[in-house]
C-alpha cells in the first residue's frame, strides 16, 4: 500500500518532517510510478492553505444545496421533484411534461459545451473542487481522520494486527460512513419521491420495495466510491480523465511544477546556500506526494491522474515559506506560461483564444434560445386523437359527424377553464361540450363530437383546426391540427 516515497526524504530543517513508520510495521510500499496497482492504497496527508479552504467552501456549498433543496416547500408541494410516476418534473414554478423532452436534450448539450469551455480554460478545476467524487471523498476522509487520526496513525492502524481496539475504531468509522451514505441515498431518492413521505415511510418500515431498493443502492454506491474506490475512480474508472487531454492545450490552466526553478532537487539545511550547492528550490521532501489524494508526483509533469485539487500547492507553499523561498514552485499556471515565464495578465489574455470563444458563443446561443423558449412557453398542451373505429357517421340533422378525443394538459399551477373551438369547414361546430376544466399541473380528457354539413367541402380527408383558449387569459391558447372525414 502506498505510504509515501520509496526512499526516505533527505534531511532538512523544515517544519513539516516526513514521518516514516518502522519498516517491520509498515504496509507494503510501492514505487511512486506504479499507479496501476489496484492494491495500492493512498493515505493523503492533511494540509492547510488557501486552496484547501476553497475546497471546503465548495464542499459545504454543494452539500447545502443537495441536502437542503429537496426540503423546500413550494405551492403545497416540493420545490424540486422529478415525479416519474406522474411523468412530471417540478422546478419551482416550472412544470415539465414528457412533451418537453427537448429541454432535457438542450440541458445535456449545454452541460457538454460547458465542460468543453471550462476544461479548455481552467483544466480540471471541476474535478478538484465540485465533482461529487471529490466532495464525498473529502467528507469521508474527514470522518476517517476524526476517528482514526492523521496519516501516520492510519498507516500504523492498518499495519497493526487485529485487536479489540482496532475493531472498535474501524467499526466506528464504517458505522459513521454507513449512516452518512444512507442519508445521502435517502436524499437522492427524495428528489424522485416526495422526501417527507419517503422519510416517514422508511421510519415506519412501510416504504415501497423500489424506494427502499434505490435508497440502499445509492447509499451503497456512496459508501463504496468515497470509502474504498476513492482515487481509483479518478485514476482508472472516470472517463473524463481519459479524454481531458483532447480538450486541453498549452494555454489551459493546470497545476504545474516549475522545473527550471526547482531542479536539481535535493535536501539541504535551512541556512544552506542552495546556489553554492548547485541545487534548485525543491528540497525533495516528498510532502507534495503525501498530500495528493491520487498519490501522484506532480514533479513528473502533467498526468491524467491529477484532479487539479491544489493540495500539493498548499503543501509546497508551506515548505517554501518556512525556508524563506519564494512561493509558487508548484502553482496554477499553463504550459506556455511556465515555459515562457508569463505573468497572470498574459495567462488571462491567452485564455480568450478562438476555440474558447467559439465554444462560449455556441453555449451562449443555445442558453439564450432555451431561456427565450421557457420565457415565452405557453402553459398548455393539447393532444387530439381521432376516433378510428368509425370514420364518419350521419347525425340526426343530416350533418356529418366525426368523433375526437382531446387531452388538455394544464401546465400552470392553478386550475383553469378552457374554451374549445373548431374551424376549417363552413358551418363546422361542436355538437356538445365546448368547455373543459383542468386542474393545475394536471390533464383532463373529453370526447368531442364535431359536425359539418355534407356540402361544406370536398370529399375525403379535410384539414381542420381545434383552438383551445383559457377563459381567464386569451394569451394562453393552442391550435392543434386534425383531419375531418367527409364521405
Amino acid at each position: 500500500m502506498l505510504t509515501g516515497l520509496t526512499r526516505p526524504p533527505r534531511a532538512f530543517e523544515g517544519p513539516l518532517p516526513v514521518q516514516q513508520p518502522k519498516p517491520q510495521s509498515q504496509p507494503r510500499v510501492i514505487p511512486i510510478q506504479a499507479f496501476a496497482d489496484p492494491e495500492a492504497k493512498v493515505y493523503p496527508r492533511s494540509v492547510k492553505g488557501r486552496f484547501t479552504t476553497w475546497r471546503w467552501v465548495f464542499v459545504w456549498l454543494t452539500q447545502a444545496v443537495f441536502y437542503g433543496l429537496c426540503w423546500i416547500p413550494w405551492d403545497g408541494r416540493q420545490a424540486i421533484l422529478f415525479d416519474i410516476d406522474a411523468r412530471k418534473f417540478y422546478l419551482f414554478d416550472l412544470v415539465l411534461w414528457p412533451q418537453d423532452t427537448i429541454y432535457l436534450v438542450a440541458l445535456l448539450v449545454l452541460c457538454a459545451l460547458a465542460l468543453f469551455v471550462f476544461t479548455a480554460v481552467a483544466g480540471r478545476l471541476w474535478c478538484g473542487y465540485a465533482c461529487p467524487q471529490t466532495v464525498y471523498t473529502e467528507i469521508f476522509l474527514a470522518i476517517e481522520k476524526w476517528i482514526e487520526g492523521d496519516r501516520s496513525a492510519r498507516i500504523k492502524l492498518d499495519a497493526a494486527p487485529w485487536s479489540a481496539k482496532k475493531a472498535l475504531v474501524k467499526g466506528a468509522k464504517h458505522g459513521a460512513w454507513g449512516l452518512f451514505a444512507l442519508w445521502t441515498g435517502i436524499t437522492f431518492v427524495g428528489y424522485f419521491v416526495p422526501i417527507r413521505e419517503l422519510v416517514a415511510e422508511l421510519a415506519n418500515f412501510s416504504a415501497g420495495h423500489w424506494s427502499a431498493f434505490w435508497v440502499l443502492f445509492y447509499g451503497f454506491a456512496t459508501y463504496g466510491n468515497a470509502g474504498f474506490l476513492r482515487e481509483q475512480m479518478c485514476r482508472q474508472i472516470c472517463p473524463y480523465a481519459r479524454f481531458q487531454f483532447v480538450m486541453l492545450d498549452p494555454d489551459s490552466l493546470i497545476i504545474a511544477y516549475d522545473t527550471a526553478r526547482g531542479e536539481p532537487r535535493g535536501g539541504r539545511a535551512r541556512a544552506a546556500d542552495r546556489k553554492a550547492m548547485a541545487l534548485g528550490d525543491c528540497v525533495d521532501c516528498g510532502i507534495c506526494v503525501q498530500v495528493c489524494p491520487t498519490g501522484i508526483d506532480i514533479r513528473n509533469g502533467l498526468q491524467n491522474e491529477c484532479i487539479g485539487c491544489a493540495a500539493c500547492i498548499d503543501a509546497c507553499d508551506q515548505v517554501m515559506g518556512k525556508l524563506d523561498y519564494p512561493r509558487g514552485l508548484i502553482r496554477y499556471s499553463t504550459e506556455n506560461a511556465v515555459a515562457l515565464r508569463m505573468g497572470p495578465a498574459d495567462i488571462l489574455r491567452r485564455a480568450l483564444r478562438p476555440r474558447v470563444l467559439a465554444y462560449a458563443a455556441i453555449f451562449a446561443a443555445i442558453l439564450g434560445s432555451v431561456a427565450w423558449s421557457l420565457a415565452t412557453r405557453i402553459p398548455l398542451r393539447v393532444d387530439v386523437i381521432r376516433d378510428r373505429g368509425v370514420l364518419a357517421r350521419e347525425a340526426e340533422d343530416g350533418a356529418i359527424e366525426n368523433v375526437y378525443r382531446l387531452q388538455v394538459m394544464n401546465i400552470s399551477e392553478r386550475a383553469r377553464s378552457f374554451r374549445i373551438e373548431v374551424e376549417g369547414l363552413p358551418g363546422i361546430h361542436l355538437a356538445d361540450k365546448a368547455k373543459v376544466m383542468a386542474p393545475g399541473g394536471a390533464a383532463s380528457s373529453l370526447t368531442a363530437s364535431v359536425r359539418a354539413t355534407p356540402e361544406g367541402g370536398r370529399r375525403g380527408s379535410v384539414p381542420i383546426v381545434f383552438r383551445i383558449t383559457a377563459e381567464d387569459d386569451p394569451k394562453v391558447a393552442v391550435s392543434e391540427a386534425a383531419k375531418f372525414w367527409l364521405p
